[in-house]
């Protein structure tokens, strides 16, 4: 594994960092997108007065920190892998290059000592799960993780309801940003209710979790902006329409979401992409507050 030098002085002095996925660059958004919204992100993180550790998989090596120029090249790689904890070490031991699900960001972030991470949404129970029993690893990761992890809750695609319940069950604190609704990625609104907190909040709740040394992460849910909500009864007939067309081509496991995420951003024309951008650049703002906050304290 290496590690920035940006990240390792931040580290030294202390100073507030932010980790960011990257299968939002390989496998989340098309090509020139996932490229701008990745040095958009890191500005954003950069202009509210945090470090960003971009985390991502090139050759085999792991990086903490990629630099804009290794980026790029993850982003323009062909066969590229996509990366749970447990692909860890099989992308490693096959020199194979690959971006960083919420699992094992989660993971390397921890393994850095990065307390927080900033991503679009979370993965979760799958609908139909009764059928498939695809639950994603991410929730499991974040019972196991001493991290905050901000989000605009998980995406619609899945069974909300059921991943709370999860979430609850695993012991990951659900916490609403400046809300008390839980956020369904696209929309603002589920109808499940859940502690509005704010960063500093957020920040004495870390410090009196480990004080009583409480395993298990924070999940801070963070509404998409406004302006670029898109109605939930709208994103229902979209999300519907994309599972039909998947149980069409029998997708199943890992290239499921990534498919109905595309789909989406076809019958959307463009605007769930645009919301998807809004939202992980807010969530980058977020997660920036909370982490100079927790560093302004100095846990360690």
């Amino acid at each position: 594994m290496r590690i920035s030098n940006k990240v390792l002085n931040a580290l030294k002095n202390g100073d507030p960092i932010v980790a960011l996925e990257t299968t939002i660059i390989t496998h989340g958004m098309p090509y020139p997108q996932n490229i701008e919204t990745a040095f958009e992100v890191e500005n954003v993180v950069i202009k509210n007065g945090a470090v960003p550790a971009t985390i991502g998989i090139l050759d085999g090596v792991v990086i903490v920190g990629l630099s804009q120029d290794e980026i790029e090249a993850l982003a323009k790689k062909k066969d590229i892998i996509k990366v749970s904890t447990r692909e860890i070490p099989l992308a490693v031991a096959k020199g194979l290059s690959g971006g960083t699900t919420v699992s094992a960001t989660s993971f390397l972030a921890e393994k850095t000592n990065i307390k927080v991470f900033a991503t679009g949404g979370i993965g979760g129970v799958h609908r139909e799960v009764n059928e498939t029993f695809d639950i994603s690893r991410d929730l499991e990761e974040l019972a196991e993780r001493d991290i905050i992890v901000v989000s605009s809750g998980v995406k619609s695609i899945l069974d909300v309801e059921k991943t709370i319940e999860y979430l609850e069950t695993k012991g990951v604190l659900v916490l609403g940003y400046k809300t008390d609704e839980f956020p369904t990625f696209y929309s603002r609104k589920s109808g499940i209710k859940i502690d509005p907190t704010d960063e500093f909040e957020v920040s004495k709740i870390l410090r009196a979790k480990k004080l009583f040394n409480i395993k298990g992460s924070i999940l801070v849910a963070n509404p998409i902006p406004e302006e670029f909500e898109i109605d939930y009864n709208t994103m229902e007939i979209w999300i519907n329409e994309a599972l039909d067309e998947m149980k069409k081509v029998g997708l199943k496991g890992k290239s499921v979401t990534p498919f109905i995420l595309s789909k989406i951003v076809e019958l959307s024309k463009g605007k769930s992409l645009q919301a998807n951008i809004a939202l992980i650049k807010d969530n980058a703002r977020v997660a920036s507050l909370i982490s100079k906050e927790i560093a302004s304290h100095g846990l360690d």
